[in-house]
């Protein structure tokens, strides 16, 4: 019997299948960041409501899958980081 993949799964697969994922070096290392990371933005005391465009949104999920983070812990983050002078501009 053959699985019926919703779309979502039929992208990762197709990802995976061309190749796209990577092991993580130094699994407990990054492990250790990313529990940093939750824990941070887990103390959580204030809300913060904002519109952002769809595709602004829709990347943004895509890249906190990439860190195994959900999305709003992952926004969260970006925030933490920037506030704290730790958000590193990419050259590309």
């Amino acid at each position: 019997m053959k699985t019926k993949l919703t779309t979502e799964e039929q992208e990762i697969l197709a990802s995976f299948e061309k190749g796209e994922w990577v092991p993580v070096k130094n699994l407990s290392k990054r492990r250790a960041e990313l529990m940093k990371y939750a824990r941070n933005t887990l103390k959580k005391d204030k809300r913060l409501n904002i519109r952002i465009s769809e595709r602004d949104l829709t990347e943004l999920q895509k890249k906190a899958v990439n860190e195994g983070l959900p999305y709003q812990t992952y926004v969260s983050s970006i925030i933490h980081k920037f506030v704290s002078g730790r958000l590193i501009e990419s050259k590309n």
